[in-house]
Protein backbone atom coordinates (compact mmCIF):
# COMPACT_ATOMS: atom_id res chain seq x y z
CA UNK A 1 0.00 0.00 0.00
CA UNK A 2 2.87 2.38 0.85
CA UNK A 3 4.45 1.87 -2.57
CA UNK A 4 1.16 2.56 -4.34
CA UNK A 5 0.55 5.75 -2.32
CA UNK A 6 4.07 7.00 -3.02
CA UNK A 7 3.73 6.22 -6.74
CA UNK A 8 0.44 8.07 -7.05
CA UNK A 9 1.77 11.01 -5.00
CA UNK A 10 4.73 11.26 -7.33
CA UNK A 11 2.48 11.09 -10.38
CA UNK A 12 0.28 13.84 -8.94
CA UNK A 13 3.37 15.96 -8.33
CA UNK A 14 4.48 15.53 -11.93
CA UNK A 15 1.05 16.37 -13.30
CA UNK A 16 1.11 19.57 -11.27
CA UNK A 17 4.68 20.44 -12.30
CA UNK A 18 3.94 19.83 -15.97
CA UNK A 19 0.69 21.78 -16.12
CA UNK A 20 0.84 24.37 -13.35
CA UNK A 21 4.47 25.35 -12.68
CA UNK A 22 4.74 28.14 -15.24
CA UNK A 23 5.61 25.75 -18.08
CA UNK A 24 9.12 25.70 -16.61
CA UNK A 25 10.18 22.93 -18.98
CA UNK A 26 9.85 25.04 -22.12
CA UNK A 27 13.05 26.60 -23.46
CA UNK A 28 11.59 29.26 -25.75
CA UNK A 29 11.89 32.19 -23.32
CA UNK A 30 14.45 34.30 -25.16
CA UNK A 31 15.01 38.06 -25.35
CA UNK A 32 11.67 39.89 -25.79
CA UNK A 33 10.79 41.73 -29.04
CA UNK A 34 13.04 44.74 -29.44
CA UNK A 35 14.06 47.56 -31.73
CA UNK A 36 16.97 49.99 -31.76
CA UNK A 37 16.44 53.03 -29.50
CA UNK A 38 16.54 56.52 -30.95
CA UNK A 39 19.60 57.16 -28.76
CA UNK A 40 21.83 54.39 -27.47
CA UNK A 41 22.37 54.84 -23.71
CA UNK A 42 25.79 54.71 -22.10
CA UNK A 43 26.84 51.38 -20.58
CA UNK A 44 29.57 50.26 -18.20
CA UNK A 45 30.53 46.59 -18.27
CA UNK A 46 31.69 45.43 -14.83
CA UNK A 47 33.58 42.15 -14.56
CA UNK A 48 34.44 40.89 -11.05
CA UNK A 49 37.36 38.49 -11.37
CA UNK A 50 39.30 36.38 -8.89
CA UNK A 51 41.95 33.97 -10.20
CA UNK A 52 40.45 33.83 -13.69
CA UNK A 53 43.63 33.67 -15.80
CA UNK A 54 42.56 30.27 -17.19
CA UNK A 55 39.33 31.51 -18.77
CA UNK A 56 40.02 35.21 -19.36
CA UNK A 57 41.65 34.72 -22.80
CA UNK A 58 38.40 33.05 -23.93
CA UNK A 59 35.98 35.60 -22.47
CA UNK A 60 37.52 39.08 -22.25
CA UNK A 61 38.24 39.44 -26.00
CA UNK A 62 34.52 38.93 -26.63
CA UNK A 63 33.71 41.94 -24.43
CA UNK A 64 36.41 44.08 -26.02
CA UNK A 65 34.89 43.25 -29.42
CA UNK A 66 31.33 44.37 -28.56
CA UNK A 67 29.74 46.18 -31.49
CA UNK A 68 27.82 48.79 -29.52
CA UNK A 69 26.70 52.08 -31.14
CA UNK A 70 26.72 54.09 -27.90
CA UNK A 71 29.25 54.97 -25.22
CA UNK A 72 30.60 51.87 -23.46
CA UNK A 73 33.60 50.76 -21.47
CA UNK A 74 34.81 47.80 -19.39
CA UNK A 75 35.97 47.76 -15.78
CA UNK A 76 37.58 44.53 -14.65
CA UNK A 77 37.74 44.39 -10.85
CA UNK A 78 40.66 42.20 -9.83
CA UNK A 79 39.46 40.71 -6.54
CA UNK A 80 42.76 39.77 -4.92
CA UNK A 81 43.84 37.34 -7.63
CA UNK A 82 47.06 35.40 -7.16
CA UNK A 83 47.40 34.24 -10.77
CA UNK A 84 48.02 37.53 -12.57
CA UNK A 85 44.41 38.05 -13.66
CA UNK A 86 44.69 41.86 -13.68
CA UNK A 87 47.94 41.96 -15.64
CA UNK A 88 46.61 39.42 -18.14
CA UNK A 89 43.48 41.50 -18.68
CA UNK A 90 45.53 44.62 -19.37
CA UNK A 91 47.72 42.70 -21.82
CA UNK A 92 44.72 41.27 -23.68
CA UNK A 93 43.23 44.77 -24.02
CA UNK A 94 46.52 46.13 -25.33
CA UNK A 95 46.67 43.39 -27.97
CA UNK A 96 43.11 43.84 -29.22
CA UNK A 97 41.49 47.14 -30.22
CA UNK A 98 37.97 47.59 -29.00
CA UNK A 99 36.12 48.94 -25.98
CA UNK A 100 38.34 50.70 -23.43
CA UNK A 101 39.34 48.57 -20.42
CA UNK A 102 40.22 49.70 -16.92
CA UNK A 103 41.59 47.30 -14.31
CA UNK A 104 40.98 48.20 -10.66
CA UNK A 105 41.42 46.38 -7.36
CA UNK A 106 39.23 46.91 -4.27
CA UNK A 107 41.32 45.06 -1.70
CA UNK A 108 39.93 42.38 0.57
CA UNK A 109 36.21 42.60 1.36
CA UNK A 110 35.29 43.84 4.84
CA UNK A 111 33.27 41.59 7.18
CA UNK A 112 29.71 41.15 6.00
CA UNK A 113 30.53 41.32 2.29
CA UNK A 114 31.02 38.52 -0.21
CA UNK A 115 34.04 39.02 -2.45
CA UNK A 116 32.04 39.24 -5.67
CA UNK A 117 29.61 41.86 -4.37
CA UNK A 118 32.46 43.89 -2.85
CA UNK A 119 34.11 43.85 -6.27
CA UNK A 120 30.84 44.87 -7.95
CA UNK A 121 30.46 47.74 -5.48
CA UNK A 122 33.98 48.96 -6.25
CA UNK A 123 33.34 48.70 -9.98
CA UNK A 124 30.08 50.65 -9.78
CA UNK A 125 31.69 53.36 -7.63
CA UNK A 126 34.56 53.64 -10.11
CA UNK A 127 32.40 54.02 -13.21
CA UNK A 128 30.05 56.50 -11.57
CA UNK A 129 32.93 58.66 -10.37
CA UNK A 130 34.78 58.43 -13.70
CA UNK A 131 31.63 59.14 -15.69
CA UNK A 132 30.81 62.23 -13.62
CA UNK A 133 34.39 63.51 -13.83
CA UNK A 134 34.39 63.08 -17.62
CA UNK A 135 31.13 64.98 -17.99
CA UNK A 136 32.24 67.77 -15.65
CA UNK A 137 35.44 68.17 -17.65
CA UNK A 138 33.36 68.23 -20.80
CA UNK A 139 30.95 70.80 -19.30
CA UNK A 140 27.99 68.45 -19.54
CA UNK A 141 25.27 68.71 -16.94
CA UNK A 142 24.13 65.59 -15.09
CA UNK A 143 21.29 65.20 -12.58
CA UNK A 144 22.22 65.09 -8.92
CA UNK A 145 23.22 61.71 -7.59
CA UNK A 146 21.46 59.83 -4.83
CA UNK A 147 21.87 61.36 -1.35
CA UNK A 148 24.59 59.85 0.78
CA UNK A 149 26.64 58.40 -2.11
CA UNK A 150 29.96 59.95 -3.16
CA UNK A 151 29.57 58.88 -6.74
CA UNK A 152 27.71 60.64 -9.53
CA UNK A 153 24.89 59.07 -11.52
CA UNK A 154 27.30 57.37 -13.91
CA UNK A 155 26.36 55.50 -17.09
CA UNK A 156 22.71 54.76 -17.73
CA UNK A 157 23.15 50.97 -17.70
CA UNK A 158 25.46 48.49 -15.99
CA UNK A 159 26.26 45.12 -17.52
CA UNK A 160 27.31 42.79 -14.72
CA UNK A 161 28.97 39.77 -16.25
CA UNK A 162 31.26 37.08 -14.89
CA UNK A 163 34.83 36.55 -16.03
CA UNK A 164 34.00 33.15 -17.53
CA UNK A 165 31.21 34.46 -19.79
CA UNK A 166 31.81 35.00 -23.52
CA UNK A 167 29.49 37.27 -25.51
CA UNK A 168 28.83 37.39 -29.22
CA UNK A 169 29.66 40.82 -30.73
CA UNK A 170 26.01 41.95 -30.73
CA UNK A 171 25.22 40.75 -27.19
CA UNK A 172 25.34 44.15 -25.49
CA UNK A 173 23.41 45.81 -28.29
CA UNK A 174 20.62 43.22 -28.08
CA UNK A 175 20.41 43.42 -24.29
CA UNK A 176 20.11 47.20 -24.32
CA UNK A 177 17.56 47.12 -27.14
CA UNK A 178 15.46 44.64 -25.13
CA UNK A 179 15.64 46.79 -21.99
CA UNK A 180 14.75 50.04 -23.74
CA UNK A 181 12.02 48.55 -25.94
CA UNK A 182 10.19 46.87 -23.05
CA UNK A 183 11.07 49.50 -20.42
CA UNK A 184 12.83 46.92 -18.26
CA UNK A 185 15.10 47.72 -15.32
CA UNK A 186 16.85 44.37 -15.32
CA UNK A 187 17.43 42.01 -18.24
CA UNK A 188 19.24 38.78 -17.46
CA UNK A 189 20.18 35.85 -19.65
CA UNK A 190 21.19 32.47 -18.32
CA UNK A 191 24.39 31.78 -20.22
CA UNK A 192 24.66 28.47 -22.02
CA UNK A 193 27.05 26.48 -19.83
CA UNK A 194 29.80 24.34 -21.29
CA UNK A 195 28.77 20.77 -22.05
CA UNK A 196 31.74 18.76 -23.28
CA UNK A 197 32.82 16.12 -20.75
CA UNK A 198 30.63 13.11 -19.84
CA UNK A 199 29.94 14.56 -16.38
CA UNK A 200 28.97 17.93 -17.87
CA UNK A 201 26.50 16.17 -20.18
CA UNK A 202 24.93 14.38 -17.26
CA UNK A 203 24.81 17.27 -14.76
CA UNK A 204 24.80 20.66 -16.52
CA UNK A 205 21.50 20.56 -18.48
CA UNK A 206 19.80 19.27 -15.33
CA UNK A 207 21.24 22.19 -13.35
CA UNK A 208 19.41 24.67 -15.60
CA UNK A 209 16.30 22.46 -15.66
CA UNK A 210 16.15 22.42 -11.85
CA UNK A 211 16.73 26.18 -11.70
CA UNK A 212 13.86 26.79 -14.12
CA UNK A 213 11.67 24.48 -12.06
CA UNK A 214 12.32 26.57 -8.95
CA UNK A 215 12.12 29.90 -10.80
CA UNK A 216 9.89 29.51 -13.88
CA UNK A 217 10.96 32.18 -16.37
CA UNK A 218 7.45 32.97 -17.56
CA UNK A 219 6.28 33.56 -14.02
CA UNK A 220 9.26 35.81 -13.24
CA UNK A 221 8.65 37.91 -16.34
CA UNK A 222 5.06 38.80 -15.49
CA UNK A 223 4.73 42.41 -14.26
CA UNK A 224 4.10 42.40 -10.54
CA UNK A 225 4.99 38.72 -10.11
CA UNK A 226 6.12 37.54 -6.67
CA UNK A 227 8.78 35.18 -8.06
CA UNK A 228 12.11 36.90 -8.78
CA UNK A 229 15.44 35.60 -10.05
CA UNK A 230 18.31 36.47 -12.34
CA UNK A 231 21.35 34.68 -13.76
CA UNK A 232 24.47 36.30 -12.35
CA UNK A 233 26.64 35.66 -15.38
CA UNK A 234 24.77 38.19 -17.52
CA UNK A 235 22.71 40.98 -15.92
CA UNK A 236 21.95 44.30 -17.60
CA UNK A 237 20.78 46.74 -14.93
CA UNK A 238 19.63 50.35 -15.11
CA UNK A 239 21.88 52.44 -12.89
CA UNK A 240 18.85 54.33 -11.62
CA UNK A 241 17.24 51.03 -10.56
CA UNK A 242 20.47 49.94 -8.86
CA UNK A 243 20.55 53.18 -6.83
CA UNK A 244 16.87 52.86 -5.97
CA UNK A 245 17.36 49.27 -4.75
CA UNK A 246 20.62 50.04 -2.92
CA UNK A 247 22.59 47.60 -5.07
CA UNK A 248 24.90 46.06 -4.06
CA UNK A 249 24.95 47.27 -0.43
CA UNK A 250 21.45 45.95 0.30
CA UNK A 251 22.49 42.40 -0.68
CA UNK A 252 26.15 42.52 0.42
CA UNK A 253 26.00 39.22 2.35
CA UNK A 254 24.19 37.24 -0.36
CA UNK A 255 25.99 34.11 -1.53
CA UNK A 256 23.31 33.53 -4.18
CA UNK A 257 23.69 37.11 -5.33
CA UNK A 258 21.77 36.89 -8.62
CA UNK A 259 18.47 35.89 -7.02
CA UNK A 260 18.99 38.44 -4.25
CA UNK A 261 19.71 41.14 -6.85
CA UNK A 262 16.50 40.45 -8.76
CA UNK A 263 14.44 40.45 -5.57
CA UNK A 264 15.92 43.79 -4.46
CA UNK A 265 15.22 45.40 -7.84
CA UNK A 266 11.64 44.13 -7.88
CA UNK A 267 11.01 45.23 -4.28
CA UNK A 268 12.13 48.72 -5.29
CA UNK A 269 9.53 48.79 -8.05
CA UNK A 270 11.72 47.64 -10.93
CA UNK A 271 10.63 45.49 -13.87
CA UNK A 272 12.74 42.40 -14.44
CA UNK A 273 13.14 39.78 -17.16
CA UNK A 274 15.00 36.46 -17.23
CA UNK A 275 15.43 33.98 -20.05
CA UNK A 276 17.80 31.60 -21.77
CA UNK A 277 20.68 32.92 -23.83
CA UNK A 278 21.40 32.22 -27.47
CA UNK A 279 24.64 34.17 -27.86
CA UNK A 280 26.08 34.23 -24.34
CA UNK A 281 28.15 31.23 -23.24
CA UNK A 282 30.13 30.13 -20.21
CA UNK A 283 33.65 28.97 -21.07
CA UNK A 284 34.45 27.57 -17.63
CA UNK A 285 35.27 23.85 -17.81
CA UNK A 286 33.85 21.40 -15.29
CA UNK A 287 35.63 18.32 -16.55
CA UNK A 288 35.22 16.13 -13.47
CA UNK A 289 32.43 15.38 -11.05
CA UNK A 290 34.39 17.08 -8.26
CA UNK A 291 34.31 20.44 -10.05
CA UNK A 292 30.56 20.21 -10.58
CA UNK A 293 30.04 18.99 -7.04
CA UNK A 294 31.81 22.06 -5.63
CA UNK A 295 29.85 24.38 -7.93
CA UNK A 296 26.54 23.12 -6.54
CA UNK A 297 27.41 22.34 -2.93
CA UNK A 298 29.03 25.72 -2.19
CA UNK A 299 25.65 27.47 -2.27
CA UNK A 300 22.98 24.76 -2.04
CA UNK A 301 22.46 25.08 1.72
CA UNK A 302 22.51 28.88 1.47
CA UNK A 303 19.62 28.51 -1.01
CA UNK A 304 17.77 26.76 1.82
CA UNK A 305 18.60 29.67 4.17
CA UNK A 306 20.69 27.31 6.34
CA UNK A 307 17.53 25.81 7.82
CA UNK A 308 17.52 22.08 8.67
CA UNK A 309 13.75 21.86 8.20
CA UNK A 310 14.06 23.17 4.63
CA UNK A 311 16.88 20.70 4.00
CA UNK A 312 14.71 17.82 5.22
CA UNK A 313 11.82 19.00 3.05
CA UNK A 314 14.08 19.32 0.01
CA UNK A 315 15.49 15.83 0.45
CA UNK A 316 11.99 14.38 0.87
CA UNK A 317 10.76 16.29 -2.17
CA UNK A 318 13.64 15.12 -4.36
CA UNK A 319 13.03 11.53 -3.29
CA UNK A 320 9.29 11.71 -3.96
CA UNK A 321 9.50 13.55 -7.28
CA UNK A 322 12.61 12.03 -8.85
CA UNK A 323 13.48 8.73 -7.16
CA UNK A 324 10.07 7.21 -6.45
CA UNK A 325 8.99 6.91 -10.14
CA UNK A 326 11.74 4.49 -11.28
CA UNK A 327 11.63 2.67 -7.94
CA UNK A 328 7.85 2.23 -8.16
CA UNK A 329 8.05 1.03 -11.75
CA UNK A 330 10.74 -1.56 -11.02
CA UNK A 331 9.27 -2.69 -7.72
CA UNK A 332 5.76 -2.82 -9.14
CA UNK A 333 6.86 -4.98 -12.06
CA UNK A 334 8.90 -7.26 -9.80
CA UNK A 335 6.07 -7.69 -7.26
CA UNK A 336 3.29 -8.00 -9.80
CA UNK A 337 1.62 -4.75 -8.75
CA UNK A 338 0.55 -3.15 -12.05
CA UNK A 339 -1.07 -0.06 -10.50
CA UNK A 340 2.16 0.99 -8.77
CA UNK A 341 4.18 0.17 -11.89
CA UNK A 342 1.81 2.20 -14.08
CA UNK A 343 1.86 5.25 -11.80
CA UNK A 344 5.64 5.13 -11.44
CA UNK A 345 6.20 4.60 -15.14
CA UNK A 346 3.84 7.44 -16.11
CA UNK A 347 5.54 9.82 -13.67
CA UNK A 348 8.95 8.82 -15.05
CA UNK A 349 7.68 9.39 -18.57
CA UNK A 350 6.46 12.89 -17.68
CA UNK A 351 9.80 13.61 -16.03
CA UNK A 352 11.78 12.52 -19.08
CA UNK A 353 9.40 14.27 -21.47
CA UNK A 354 9.71 17.63 -19.72
CA UNK A 355 13.50 17.25 -19.70
CA UNK A 356 13.78 16.74 -23.46
CA UNK A 357 13.49 20.45 -24.43
CA UNK A 358 16.46 21.30 -22.18
CA UNK A 359 18.51 18.50 -23.69
CA UNK A 360 17.68 19.84 -27.15
CA UNK A 361 18.70 23.34 -26.06
CA UNK A 362 22.07 21.91 -24.99
CA UNK A 363 22.29 19.77 -28.16
CA UNK A 364 22.49 16.56 -26.16
CA UNK A 365 21.15 13.09 -26.86
CA UNK A 366 17.54 12.41 -25.79
CA UNK A 367 18.85 9.16 -24.35
CA UNK A 368 19.97 11.20 -21.34
CA UNK A 369 16.35 11.99 -20.41
CA UNK A 370 15.63 8.71 -18.56
CA UNK A 371 18.81 9.28 -16.49
CA UNK A 372 17.37 12.37 -14.78
CA UNK A 373 16.64 10.40 -11.54
CA UNK A 374 20.36 9.56 -11.32
CA UNK A 375 21.27 13.22 -11.76
CA UNK A 376 18.68 14.21 -9.16
CA UNK A 377 20.25 11.73 -6.73
CA UNK A 378 23.62 13.43 -7.28
CA UNK A 379 22.04 16.82 -6.58
CA UNK A 380 20.44 15.43 -3.42
CA UNK A 381 23.86 14.26 -2.21
CA UNK A 382 25.43 17.61 -3.14
CA UNK A 383 22.79 19.44 -1.14
CA UNK A 384 23.31 17.26 1.92
CA UNK A 385 27.08 17.71 1.58
CA UNK A 386 26.56 21.48 1.41
CA UNK A 387 24.84 21.35 4.80
CA UNK A 388 27.53 19.10 6.25
CA UNK A 389 30.28 21.46 5.07
CA UNK A 390 28.39 24.41 6.55
CA UNK A 391 28.26 22.85 10.00
CA UNK A 392 31.94 21.96 9.72
CA UNK A 393 32.69 25.63 9.13
CA UNK A 394 33.48 25.21 5.45
CA UNK A 395 30.14 26.19 3.92
CA UNK A 396 29.82 28.72 1.07
CA UNK A 397 33.51 28.37 0.31
CA UNK A 398 34.83 29.73 -2.98
CA UNK A 399 38.40 30.36 -4.16
CA UNK A 400 39.95 30.47 -0.73
CA UNK A 401 37.15 32.34 1.05
CA UNK A 402 34.47 30.95 3.34
CA UNK A 403 31.42 33.08 4.07
CA UNK A 404 29.37 32.93 7.23
CA UNK A 405 25.61 32.91 7.02
CA UNK A 406 24.18 36.44 7.32
CA UNK A 407 22.96 35.99 10.89
CA UNK A 408 26.47 35.08 12.07
CA UNK A 409 28.12 38.27 10.75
Amino acid sequence: MGLLIAAYASLAAWLWLTLAQGMFWRTDVRLPPRSAPARWPSVAIIVPARDEAEVLPLSLPSLLAQDYPGEAGIVLVDDGSGDGTGALAARLAAEQPGLPLTVVSPGDPPPGWTGKLWAVRHGIAHVRTAHTRAHVNGHAHEPAHAPGTPEGPGPEFLLLTDADIAHEPDSLRELVAAATSADLDLVSQMARLRVASPWERLVVPAFVYFFAQLYPFRRINRPGARTSAAAGGCVLLRTEAAVRAGIPDSIRQAVIDDVALARAVRRAGGRIWLGLAERVDSVRPYSGLGDLWRMVSRSAYAQLRHRPVLLAGTVAGLVLVYLVPPAALCAGLAAGRPAAAWAGGTAWLLMAGTYLPMLRYYRQSPLLAPLLPLTALLYLLMTVDSAVQHYRGRGASWKGRTYARPGDV
